[in-house]
């Protein structure tokens, strides 16, 4: 197999399974952020906060003002909850999406 079709191949599955998950709709910096924040969650309901996703390599090169609406639009979506009684800034990813 040569490698543009190995590469189309993993785009066509990765694409499948973000639709699978609703991720599919997400712009590229929602996704870069949502990742960020599950690779930096080791257990479910772990807080994870607003200055690790940022400065998490995923983020870095992403506007601030961008990051932001990225992250109300994740709390929005439900991709990432406000744990309660945290304090602002916390996040925890949705319950159900965090590892198998």
């Amino acid at each position: 197999m040569d490698r543009l079709r190995a590469i189309f191949e993993l785009r066509d599955m990765l694409r499948d399974m973000e639709r699978d998950l609703g991720l599919e709709d997400l712009s590229p910096a929602e996704k870069d952020v949502f990742q960020a924040a599950h690779r930096l969650t080791d257990t479910p309901g772990q807080l994870v906060r607003s200055e690790q996703i940022r400065q998490h390599d995923l983020v870095k090169g992403v506007a601030q003002a961008t990051f932001h609406r990225a992250l109300k639009s994740l709390l929005e979506l439900g991709f990432l909850e406000r744990p309660e009684g945290a304090k602002a800034k916390h996040y925890i990813v949705r319950r159900d999406l965090l590892h198998d």
